[in-house]
């Protein structure tokens, strides 16, 4: 009987676009697979319209309904890529044999509180692969997925004239702002993208792309438009798969950028490249500020700088 396996991984928007090559290997080299995802709820239109994903289950409030309802499936495999307390919770309840996810707790223990990088040079997705690997699963060289469905892809003519024929994307959000640069920073590399440029972002970015924008306004042949908080997740990434270029901090648009083989610039604060999680098989620029002596500071970011400094935004050399 054909195989039924279980992928997990419950956040966040760039995790789930990383693991998107293991979902589609699974799918095309497993003959007559079903292929069932689990996320949480908020994160699902990341997947509802990946045609390598059969069906999709969602983490709401406790884990026992959910088990109760991913027992009933009767997997053949989990492939637990997210590799937590509560994934390996699941997995123990479910019986199945589970392929795990190798987070490299110490490796990145290491180089955020000591500076040594014993990082493997391996990009996480495919670290992610590996774990298909004892399937006869194996990379297939097509990079990130990311599917927008119709009634979320925004025409070009919607957006105002001068982004008719062309524009450049700058995704100025990020879940910590430590890993994204200060207001007159983002400004300034603003003013240095000559293009049209969209900013993008959700709502909680609006008010700094309305400060981007007040600022160049009135200068002749400076477009700017603020899209934060104006479109949706699969409406964004519509906007960045019609971009010429996209400028980016280490954050969720970033990977989605990359699964559309954009050139992408992308800015690194408090984490650093070397955690694995760089833009993935596309052509792509880092800008960051390289021999700082507290950085990385965090693999994930803080609300403000630990230093009071935030050298690792603020020395950046913007290199066009």
């Amino acid at each position: 009987m054909p195989l039924k396996v279980l992928v997990l991984r419950f956040s966040s928007i760039g995790d789930i676009v990383l693991t998107t090559p293991v979902v589609r290997a699974l799918k095309t080299q497993l003959p007559g697979v079903e292929v069932h995802y689990c996320t949480k709820k908020r994160f699902g239109p990341l997947l509802a319209h990946n045609p390598y994903v059969d069906r999709c289950f969602y983490l709401e409030g406790s884990l026992g309904p959910l088990v109760a309802q991913l027992k009933a499936e009767k997997y053949d495999y989990v492939i637990d890529l997210h590799n937590n307390l509560r994934t390996r919770l699941i997995t123990f309840r479910l019986g199945v044999k589970a392929h795990r996810f190798d987070k490299l707790n110490r490796e990145k223990w290491l180089l955020v509180n000591f500076k040594l990088d014993r990082m493997p040079d391996v990009h996480i997705v495919d670290r992610y692969l590996a774990t298909v690997k004892p399937l006869g699963v194996h990379d297939d060289g097509r990079g990130l997925d990311y599917f927008v469905p119709p009634a979320d892809v925004i025409p070009k003519e919607t957006l105002p004239l001068p982004f008719h024929t062309g524009y450049a994307a700058f995704a100025i959000g990020g879940q910590h702002n430590t890993k994204k640069l200060p207001l007159p920073r983002m400004i300034e590399l603003a003013g240095l993208i000559t293009q049209p440029l969209v900013l993008l972002g959700g709502p909680e970015d609006a008010a700094n792309g309305e400060a981007i924008v007040a600022a160049f306004a009135g200068q002749p042949g400076k477009a700017v438009f603020n899209a934060c908080g104006q479109y949706n997740l699969n409406q964004s990434a519509s906007l960045v798969q019609q971009a010429d270029v996209v400028f980016s901090h280490d954050t969720g648009l970033m990977h989605i950028a990359a699964a559309f083989g954009k050139k992408i610039y992308s800015i690194w604060g408090n984490t650093v490249p070397a955690l694995g999680m760089y833009p993935y098989r596309t052509e792509h620029v880092v800008w960051e500020r390289p021999h700082l002596y507290c950085r990385p500071c965090s693999k994930l970011g803080y609300k403000k700088c630990p230093q009071g400094h935030f050298k690792c935004m603020n020395e950046i050399d913007f290199q066009l």
